[in-house]
């Protein structure tokens, strides 16, 4: 029962903070927005029907029943057409932007007297800082929790101190995973060295690094080491004999090594049959934004090669096959992973935090690099559209010509559509690819 009530609370939390992190794109362009003088009519988090609203001002907020979006609604979103007529009044939130470029129906006016209200009559790097805002909002976000993340929690690394002693020698090639009573005593436990001890120094060399006391034991088979470990506070003396043993090489960049004849290559290196133990350690903060450039790049990457990723994930949700794990998920499978997440009860419930915080760190990365995808209706869409009346104008004005006037983007309809029903068709895809072959971390 205590796991049941640990899973949902885990999708709670990661709820909580995909609404907050959607409330807080929308923040993005409605500060903006407000701040250029634009009418905005409507602040929504979510789609569906509106659960609560109240009204402020000119601007009415509320939250709706399915908290998987949100969106600003602003007074001429949109150019009238060049015949006349008033700007009709959209918003940033695709689905909406759908329902309102399909039935044509506004919503909302333009206010007479207040034509200069309009969001297509901003100067075109205004118009850039509002639809730049919502995306730049979940870039912040991002750091923000990285940073907690890593500065705060620490990440898992490996650490100077020994995390188990082996019993006995077994080569690493050996299908045999168990000690014989005609096995060789470790030397590591013959030498009396216990999990928990911390490694000081070796051979007078103080250990800094797990990496270090590895290469001291790998080239001293069949030499005494003369360790130096910490334990319950006080230092100890131990002497210790590498075994030598056999093992599969590894090249620098950490592949194992194949021979001509497509066989493992292995080699001799002196072997005491201690592993570390993992501990959390925190960064500096020079790391965190590295970090978020990591996992924009993953996003990139996964968004580059997306078709060929959804027909990966379509091949296993119908077939056979096993999923990708680092292939894309639904927010269905990101809850799965938060519930997963907290009712593993053998990691400590720090470690546990930090994951989820992670977690929802890592979705507004993707809604930042989703959000920016020059395409109708999403955020880079509108800046590309921006970005083309500029060049346009531009042009004519280097030869000379007349001002071609705004960038009608609603003459993008038809694309809109494609793409909301892509998009419609994706996320159907992976919310059944996650229930029928979920992505786990068990």
């Amino acid at each position: 029962m205590e796991s049941v009530l640990l899973y949902i609370l885990g999708i709670l939390i990661v709820v909580i903070g995909l609404a907050v992190s959607i409330a807080l794109h929308e923040l993005g362009h409605l500060l903006p927005a407000k701040l250029f003088g634009v009418r905005v009519g409507q602040y929504m988090i979510g789609f569906g029907p509106t659960l609560w609203s109240r009204k402020r001002g000119e601007t009415e907020y509320g939250v709706k029943a399915i908290p998987l979006g949100g969106y600003i609604s602003m007074s001429g979103m949109y150019p009238p057409a060049k015949e006349g007529g008033k700007a009709r009044e959209a918003s940033t939130g695709f689905f909406q932007t759908l329902v309102q470029d399909a039935r044509e129906v506004n919503a909302g006016t333009v206010k007479t007297g207040e034509e200069e209200r309009t969001f297509y009559r901003l100067p075109i790097w205004k118009r850039i800082i509002v639809m730049a805002g919502g995306p730049f909002m979940n870039l912040v976000i991002a750091v923000v929790l990285f940073a907690v993340v890593l500065c705060g929690f620490g990440v898992q690394q490996v650490s100077t101190t020994i995390g188990a002693v082996s019993e006995c020698v077994l080569p690493a090639t050996s299908e045999r995973q168990e000690c014989a009573p005609t096995d060789a005593e470790a030397p590591g436990a013959q030498a009396g060295i216990l999990p928990g001890d911390r490694i000081v120094s070796i051979n007078g060399t103080p250990i800094d690094t797990w990496e270090q006391a590895t290469g001291f034991i790998r080239e001293s088979p069949g030499t005494a080491l003369d360790f130096v470990v910490e334990r319950d506070g006080a230092q100890l003396d131990l002497v210790a004999t590498p075994h030598l043993t056999e093992r599969y090489a590894y090249g620098e960049d950490g592949t194992a090594l194949t021979g001509a004849d497509g066989k493992p290559v292995t080699e001799e290196v002196g072997m005491l049959g201690i592993t570390a133990a993992y501990e959390m350690k925190q960064q500096p903060v020079t790391s965190v934004l590295p970090h978020v450039g990591e996992n924009i790049g993953a996003v990139v990457g996964i968004i580059v090669n997306l078709p060929q990723r959804l027909v990966d994930v379509a091949t296993a949700a119908f077939g056979p096959g096993e999923r990708d794990p680092n292939g894309p998920i639904s927010v269905v499978g990101v809850g799965r992973i938060a519930g997963e997440i907290t009712s593993i009860d053998t990691i400590p419930a720090l470690e546990r935090a930090s994951y989820l915080v992670g977690l929802v760190a890592s979705v507004n990365v993707a809604l930042l690099v989703f959000n920016l995808v020059p395409l109708m209706p999403l955020d880079g869409g509108h800046i590309a559209g921006a970005l083309w009346e500029g060049l346009r104008r531009r042009l004519a004005k280097l030869f000379k010509r007349p001002d071609p006037g705004p960038v009608d983007t609603a003459k993008l309809i038809p694309l809109t559509l494609t793409v909301v029903v892509l998009l419609g068709g994706m996320s159907a895809l992976l919310i059944y690819a996650d229930i029928v072959k979920p992505i786990s971390i068990l």
